[in-house]
């Protein structure tokens, strides 16, 4: 997915508010926060009125004994007041971290849970910056900017009640200077919002750049692009820092504006109450007590301005999470489970078009039947739909017509996690994950022993993992990029293999190897095959003739099934198919 700049959020107040599901685990950590800040709310607040009470009695009377006590009743309650900041930070920090980490769990399982349909169309660096970025913005407001949202309303209005009742007048000056900040606050709330999602989306494009750029090193440096590349990145690096500007400078007006209205507000407070007290309308004490009251909302009033800032970046990351949360993924397991599973494979009038693209069908009435313990080749040109057909016998998409069956149950009605130990699949391009040799081998079958593990390693000509600097526990590197391509396509292969599935799927993973490696591979597959039903995409006649049958796949539907040799001879687009192959002339009959 691309980043939107020009789109407003979803509206919704709204997203933080359907997020609440994750505080109410920490109720008890929140209350414990809110009572402790607003205790401190009330012993910020009586601090100047016992120093009002100190003036205006002990001080103004000439009166030493009183003083004592009082000094140690303000300084008690500075200590209390610091004790209850320290209480509220250590619960919120506790709590505030928890509901980050069970979101990022969620956001992970759900990005799994999603079809490939969902994947095909976001870009790795728009998840990223969700899952790292967003997260990172809803926690900043929920452990600070909410918080303090309430605590600086609580302490505006109770402090300028407490000025009121003191001397009205001056009260009167304090609560004038709410009108222009609320207005200029849902002024700057409108704006700050869509310049916010900008930057949030383009920090997402960034990072898909930044991602592809490490993943294709070598493909960069071997057409020589590295300067290309680097310009497209700098040209979206430029872009960011032009919208992040435009943040700023928003944010900059705003806070500027903040930071006067308080200052003029202790001008005038000063003046009048110099007035006050020359007139014998104002003690001593009330001006002091009123003075550093007013000086306690210099700063509830001026980080305004950083609060609404991160609420709105925390709303606009909730919207943003939501996204993903709201999608609804298009496949969802059944319930059924196989017993004892034999691995009978049927297509049976198989449709399958994209969703962005119904009226354009891959595949059209495909029927296939594989017997179990059968392999058949699966051959056809670039673009004929093999892989699809190959992806949809796992589910990684749906079919739009037809269904396909193991032993007679349809794979839609089978448990996703079942389905998916039933079929094993080694891709043409494949996946490895920066941990160990071992741990790669082992994911579709965690209680794997040593022995199986060698056995599948042996298969797939894969024994080079043995003689890594730290054996099978020596980690690959991201994509399995410290190991040459026939040898990811081995381990990938060596992978499939060990889960002892009942159908297994290759999709043209010999690709890679060289003809010695191949057919070392291909002898040791004939026994796995033999024991399990094998779907095999195949360019190449050697391949072919690991198969018992052979289905030629044209524009998108089975045209020929049969014999390789019978194929070859009666079928001249499959003889055009292997033409290029070398070994073609060998196997000719």
């Amino acid at each position: 997915m691309t980043a939107t700049p020009d789109t407003e959020p979803p509206a919704g107040v709204h997203s933080l508010w359907r997020l609440r599901g994750y505080l109410r685990p920490h109720r008890l950590a929140l209350a414990v926060m809110l009572g402790t800040a607003l205790g401190g709310v009330g012993v910020s607040i009586a601090i100047p009125l016992v120093t009002k009470s100190l003036i205006d009695g002990p001080i103004t009377d000439g009166e030493l004994a009183p003083v004592l006590p009082l000094g140690l009743l303000v300084l008690a309650l500075g200590v209390l007041e610091a004790l209850l900041v320290f209480w509220r930070r250590w619960v919120q920090s506790n709590a505030v971290l928890g509901m980050e980490t069970e979101m990022r769990r969620d956001l992970y399982a759900r990005l799994q849970v999603l079809p490939m349909s969902f994947h095909s169309q976001w870009q790795s660096g728009q998840l990223l910056s969700r899952a790292t970025t967003d997260m990172s913005a809803i926690r900043r407001f929920s452990g600070f900017g909410l918080l303090f949202l309430v605590i600086n309303i609580v302490q505006v209005t109770a402090v300028t009640l407490v000025l009121l009742h003191l001397y009205w007048p001056l009260g009167l000056v304090v609560a004038a200077t709410a009108a222009p900040i609320v207005w200029l606050s849902m002024r700057f709330e409108k704006r700050y919002v869509v310049v916010s999602r900008r930057v949030q989306d383009e920090q997402g494009d960034l990072a898909t750049r930044a991602e592809e750029g490490a993943v294709g090193i070598r493909v960069i440096k071997s057409f020589g692009r590295t300067e290309h590349v680097t310009r497209q990145y700098e040209q979206a690096a430029r872009s960011l820092h032009a919208t992040s500007m435009d943040k700023v400078r928003l944010s900059a007006r705003f806070w500027t504006f903040l930071e006067v209205i308080p200052n003029l507000a202790v001008v005038v407070v000063l003046l009048l109450g110099a007035i006050g007290v020359g007139t014998g309308k104002l003690s001593y004490g009330e001006l002091v007590a009123f003075i550093t009251l007013m000086l306690s909302l210099v700063w509830p009033v001026s980080s305004l301005g950083v609060i609404l800032a991160m609420a709105q970046e925390a709303m606009t990351s909730a919207a943003r999470i939501l996204e993903i949360f709201d999608t609804e993924p298009d496949i969802v397991g059944g319930t059924q489970v196989i017993e004892h599973p034999r691995g009978h494979l049927r297509f049976e009038h198989v449709d399958f078009a994209f969703p962005d693209a119904p009226d354009e069908p891959v595949l059209r009435d495909v029927n296939l039947d594989l017997a179990p313990g059968e392999t058949l080749a699966l051959v056809g040109a670039t673009g004929s739909g093999k892989t699809i057909l190959t992806a949809l016998v796992p589910r990684l998409y749906d079919v739009t017509g037809g269904r396909i069956t193991i032993d007679g149950v349809d794979v839609r009605d089978l448990e996703l996690d079942h389905l998916r130990t039933l079929v094993a699949t080694a891709f043409e391009e494949p996946t490895l994950f920066s941990m160990s040799a071992r741990e790669n081998l082992t994911l579709g079958r965690a209680d794997a022993s040593d022995a199986d593990i060698d056995e599948a390693l042996d298969i797939a000509q894969a024994g080079f993992a043995r003689d890594l600097p730290w054996g099978l526990d020596t980690r690959i590197g991201e994509q399995g990029m410290a190991l040459s391509g026939g040898q990811r396509q081995r381990l990938a292969l060596a992978r499939a293999v060990l889960a002892r599935p009942r159908v297994l799927v290759l999709d043209d993973t010999l690709s890679a190897l060289d003809v010695h490696t191949e057919k070392l591979v291909e002898e040791a597959l004939r026994r796995v095959l033999s024991a399990t039903t094998g779907l095999v995409v195949a360019h190449r006649a050697s391949t072919v003739l690991l198969a018992d049958r052979v289905a030629l796949i044209q524009d998108g539907t089975i045209s020929h099934v049969g014999d390789h040799r019978d194929l070859l001879a009666t079928v001249p687009a499959y003889r055009e198919l292997l033409a290029a192959d070398s070994e073609h002339e060998a196997v000719r009959p």
